[in-house]
């Protein structure tokens, strides 16, 4: 990277209040005081405590995008295999999802 140059820019503008808003949410289940947060500037405060705030951010969001990626390709495999099964198959399929319902919050502990 060269100099001057910020890795750090928003690159959906329309999502800024959204992220403001999370860090401070984060902050506050970490009880980090943001007293000396002043105008949005955080530069008063401890590094500890804002690497700390940005580290849980970062861990959330790829939580987040994770489960959506498993959802997708879950609902994507459904739709495969009703599209190509035909209505005889309809009670093997039925009982496939199930199984794979299953096996996917055994695998990931997620449920629905």
């Amino acid at each position: 990277m060269g100099s001057g140059q910020r890795s750090n820019n928003i690159l959906v503008k329309q999502a800024s209040a959204a992220l403001d808003k999370f860090k401070y949410e984060i902050a506050n289940e970490l009880n980090v005081d943001t007293s000396k947060v002043q105008g949005g500037y955080w530069g008063y405060m401890i590094t500890r405590d804002t690497g700390a705030i940005g580290g849980n951010m970062v861990r959330r969001m790829i939580e987040a995008a994770e489960k959506s990626l498993a959802e997708q390709t879950v609902a994507d495999v459904k739709a495969g295999f009703q599209a190509g099964l035909s209505t005889q198959g309809a009670n093997q399929l039925n009982q496939y999802n199930q199984q794979q319902q299953s096996q996917f919050k055994f695998n990931t502990g997620y449920s629905s």
